[in-house]
C-alpha cells in the first residue's frame, strides 16, 4: 500500500504538537498512580479487593459519561481543560495525610473525582483536538496519541512503583500533581479561537439525550460503536484468561507482564501509519481490519507455543487500536462541534463499559470451561462482528473531511 507519512505533519503542526504533549504528560501521571493507589491500600490493609476498589473508583464515572460530557459542551474547550487540570494538582496533593487505613476514605474520594474529572476532560480534549488539528491530521494524529499513551502505560507504571517504593504513595501523588500542572501550562499555549457555547436549552437531561439521540441516529457511528462495544467485551473476555494461556506455556504468572508488554508493542505501532490507513481505507473498513486481525490472535493463542504467543499478543494489541482509533476520529468527523462533548463522552462509555463486563465474566467462565475452548469461541465471535461491520449497508469509504466546523485554528 503507498501511502502519504503524515506524522511528522502531525508534530511539526505547533496545535497538534502542543495537544499531544498534554496527552503524553497527563497520560504518564495516570498510569503512574492507577498502578501505585492499588499498591498503597495493599500496603495499609493487606486487602485484595480493597487494593481492588481504587481501579473501580476510577473507572465508575465512565458510566455516567453521557451526563459528565454536557459539560464540554456547556464550556469553551481550552478553559474547561485548564480548569480540570488545575482541580486535580491541587487535591492530589491531599494525599500525602494519607498514613493508614483511616484515611482510605480520602484516597477513594479523591480517585472517585479523578474519574469524573478524567471523563470530562477526555470529552472536552477531544473536542478541542478536532478544532485544534488540521482535519486532514485527525486520523495521524489519534495514531500518534495512541501510540504515545501506551507508549507511557508501558512506562509510567514502572516509574510509579519506584517512586512508591523509595518515597511511598504521597509521592506518586506529588508527582502526579506535578504532570497536570504542565498539561495546564500546555493548554495556556494553545492558539485556538473558540466561539462562546450557545445558551442551553431544555433540561440536563434533555441535552443529555440529544448526544445519545446523534450517535445512535447516525448511520456511520452507530454500526462503529456497536460493533467496538462487541470487541471490547471480547477484549475483557480475553484478558481475563491471559493466566491460563501463560500456565499452558509453561511459566510462571509473572509471564502475563511479557505478553502484555508485547501487546503494548503492538499499540504503540499500529499508532504510527492509522492515519494512512484511515485515509485509505474510511474508518469502518480499518476498525474491520483490525478486529479480524485480533479475532485472528485471540483464537491462536489457544496453541501454547512460546513463539506464536507473542504473535498473538502483539496482533491483539494491534487490532484494538486500530478499533479505538477508528471509533474516535469517525466520533470527530461525524459530529457538530456544539455536540462533540456529549458524543464523545457516550461512545467512550458504550465502547469501554463491555471490557469490564468481559473481565467479570472472562473471570467466572475460566474456571468452568477450557480456556482454549473458550478462546477459540472469542475468536469466531469477533470475526462475526467484523463482518457484520463490513456488511452493513452504509459501509464507509475513505475519510471525508466530515461536518464543517464552527471553530478553528488562529
Amino acid at each position: 500500500m503507498t501511502t502519504t507519512w503524515t506524522a511528522a505533519r502531525v508534530v511539526r503542526d505547533r496545535n497538534a504538537g502542543l495537544c499531544l504533549a498534554g496527552v503524553v504528560i497527563s497520560g504518564f501521571g495516570t498510569s503512574a498512580l492507577w498502578l501505585a493507589s492499588g499498591v498503597w491500600v495493599k500496603d495499609l490493609t493487606g486487602s485484595d479487593g480493597l487494593a481492588a476498589l481504587c481501579m473501580l473508583a476510577m473507572w465508575v464515572p465512565t458510566l455516567a459519561g453521557p451526563l459528565l460530557g454536557t459539560l464540554a459542551d456547556r464550556f469553551r474547550r481550552r478553559p474547561l481543560l485548564i480548569a480540570a487540570s488545575l482541580l486535580m494538582a491541587v487535591l492530589l496533593p491531599t494525599l500525602c495525610t494519607v498514613g493508614s487505613p483511616r484515611g482510605l476514605w480520602l484516597l477513594y474520594a479523591v480517585l472517585l473525582v479523578y474519574g469524573a474529572t478524567g471523563v470530562v476532560h477526555d470529552a472536552a480534549e477531544s473536542a478541542l483536538i478536532a478544532t485544534a488539528v488540521d482535519r486532514s491530521l485527525l486520523g495521524d494524529f489519534n495514531g500518534l496519541r495512541m501510540t504515545a499513551g501506551e507508549g507511557m502505560k508501558l512506562l509510567a507504571p514502572l516509574a510509579g512503583a519506584g517512586l512508591y517504593a523509595a518515597y511511598g504513595g504521597a509521592a506518586v501523588a506529588v508527582l502526579d500533581s506535578v504532570t497536570f500542572l504542565l498539561a495546564t501550562v500546555v493548554y495556556v499555549f494553545l492558539r485556538v479561537r473558540e466561539d462562546r457555547p450557545a445558551p442551553p436549552t431544555g433540561s440536563r437531561r434533555e441535552r443529555t439525550a440529544e448526544g445519545v439521540r446523534h450517535l445512535w441516529s447516525h448511520p456511520v457511528l452507530r454500526p462503529l460503536v456497536s460493533a467496538g462495544g462487541a470487541t471490547m467485551l471480547c477484549a475483557g473476555l480475553n484478558g481475563a484468561l491471559v493466566h491460563a494461556v501463560v500456565d499452558a506455556l509453561g511459566h510462571s504468572p509473572a509471564y502475563a507482564g511479557v505478553l502484555y508488554a508485547v501487546q503494548g508493542a503492538g499499540s504503540v505501532a499500529v499508532g504510527l501509519f492509522s492515519g494512512p490507513a484511515l485515509r485509505r481505507f474510511g474508518e469502518r473498513r480499518f476498525a474491520a481490519c483490525g478486529i479480524t486481525v485480533l479475532a485472528a490472535g485471540v483464537a491462536l493463542r489457544a496453541v501454547p507455543d512460546d513463539p506464536l504467543a507473542w504473535v498473538c499478543s502483539a496482533a491483539i494489541g494491534a487490532g484494538l487500536s486500530a478499533v479505538l482509533i477508528a471509533t474516535l476520529t469517525a466520533v470527530q468527523h461525524e459530529t457538530p462541534p456544539p455536540l462533540l462533548g456529549r458524543v464523545t463522552a457516550t461512545a467512550d462509555t458504550l465502547v469501554f463499559t463491555p471490557n469490564v463486563l468481559g473481565l467479570a465474566s472472562g473471570a467466572a467462565l475460566v474456571g468452568l470451561l477450557d480456556h482454549r475452548l473458550l478462546l477459540v469461541a472469542l475468536g469466531c465471535a469477533l470475526t462475526a462482528t467484523a463482518a457484520t461491520l463490513l456488511g452493513h449497508p452504509a459501509a464507509a469509504g475513505p475519510l471525508t473531511s466530515g461536518p464543517p466546523s464552527d471553530t478553528g485554528p488562529v
